[in-house]
């Protein structure tokens, strides 16, 4: 029994000296994972602020610029009247 204890005891002391080795391959898979989920998290607050944008602009400005456009192109190329030219005399 007397072994026993020294062997837990030195397993105990082990694990807290050298602590649990993790496989190399765990370690990249975490960063990976890590680097993955911090790009999923930004690119869904970039789609909630897109929609949330195109949610609160208004749409009238749109049909505003078009109606201007049709009446600003009326102005140029409405016909004028030939000038006469009187002979002096």
């Amino acid at each position: 029994m007397k072994n026993l204890d020294e062997i837990i005891s030195a397993v105990k002391v082990g694990e807290l000296i050298g602590g649990k080795k993790e496989p190399e391959e765990n370690k990249v898979l975490k960063k990976v994972l890590w680097v993955l989920a911090i790009i999923g998290a930004v690119a869904a607050i970039a789609g909630i602020a897109f929609a949330v944008y195109k949610y609160l602009t208004p749409s009238f400005l749109d049909d505003f610029d078009d109606d201007f456009d049709d009446d600003f192109d009326d102005d140029f190329f409405e016909e004028e009247e030939p000038l006469e030219i009187k002979p002096e005399a």
